[in-house]
């Protein structure tokens, strides 16, 4: 790691408290001054310095940026889309007037109206999704301004012990509910330690653009997630099986220009590893 690198940065987490926000909190916090926001107040959050409370519809989010000073923000916000929106435009006026930048944390879903082929990072986005849509929206936002000072990180479905998607198919397992699967989705995956370890490199290496941080394999929805359910129990899972088309269609963020270095690249297979110790 560049120690001086790290000395300097002061970092600012917006959304510090979710899931994504607060691993990428903990990768960096013995490496950086690192802040970050939550939204409900919790007795970990309000005795912390580093921490402070922010919710995107009421608050404005350029007293955060004051009271911060960051060289570098990353925004794993959620919440309202419109207030979000409105909270990036701000985002953006601050880092254009001061030495700072932004890692904007995005979704494979700005490519989900395209069916046919995975996408890569220089493709036209397009969604036929609300979500995907308002990503689109604040990409547009963040394309316009100089390109060093932006790094925009297209995720897949984010996998990981402590994970929603997880815990959802560990509750649907133990209430003997079925799960969702979609046999004709071909897509790729991630782990959360692995994305928290990529942002590091991107920060210490002081990169900038469009990154996708997916698998370098893709998978099946419904063959993956039963493979994940046969590595978290024993017990007979019932699945249901979802066709949104007859054809299948791919929601696949690969790299082909801005890719990371070999041990930072991550496969399907590695994913399940983690879900299995």
């Amino acid at each position: 790691m560049k120690k001086d690198n790290e000395q300097k940065h002061r970092i600012l987490i917006l959304g510090a408290s979710g899931y994504i926000g607060n691993a990428i909190y903990k990768e960096l916090g013995p490496y950086f001054k690192t802040f970050g926001t939550y939204r409900i107040p919790r007795k970990a959050f309000d005795n912390n310095n580093q921490f402070f409370q922010y919710n995107v519809e009421e608050d404005d989010v350029y007293e955060i940026l004051e009271a911060t000073k960051p060289s570098i923000i990353i925004s794993a916000l959620r919440g309202d889309f419109n207030a979000q929106v409105i909270a990036h435009q701000h985002i953006a006026e601050y880092v254009a007037i001061t030495n700072s930048k932004l890692i904007f944390l995005s979704s494979a879903n700005v490519f989900d109206a395209y069916s046919q082929y995975p996408s890569y990072e220089l493709d036209k986005t397009l969604s036929h999704s609300i979500y995907g849509h308002f990503k689109i929206k604040i990409e547009n936002l963040l394309l316009r301004m100089p390109k060093m000072k932006v790094a925009i990180i297209r995720l897949p479905m984010v996998f990981g012990v402590g994970s929603p998607r997880v815990q959802e198919l560990k509750d649907a397992i133990t209430e003997n509910e079925a799960v969702e699967v979609f046999p004709n989705l071909i897509m790729n995956v991630t782990l959360d330690k692995k994305i928290t370890q990529q942002i590091h490199y991107i920060i210490n290496r002081n990169k900038y653009g469009v990154f996708h941080l997916g698998s370098t394999d893709l998978v099946h929805h419904d063959e993956f997630i039963k493979e994940i359910s046969a590595v978290i129990t024993d017990k007979k899972v019932v699945f249901k099986q979802v066709f949104t088309t007859n054809d299948d269609r791919y929601l696949a963020v690969l790299p082909k220009f801005n890719k990371l270095p070999k041990h930072l690249q991550i496969t399907s297979d590695t994913v399940l590893e983690e879900l299995d110790k």
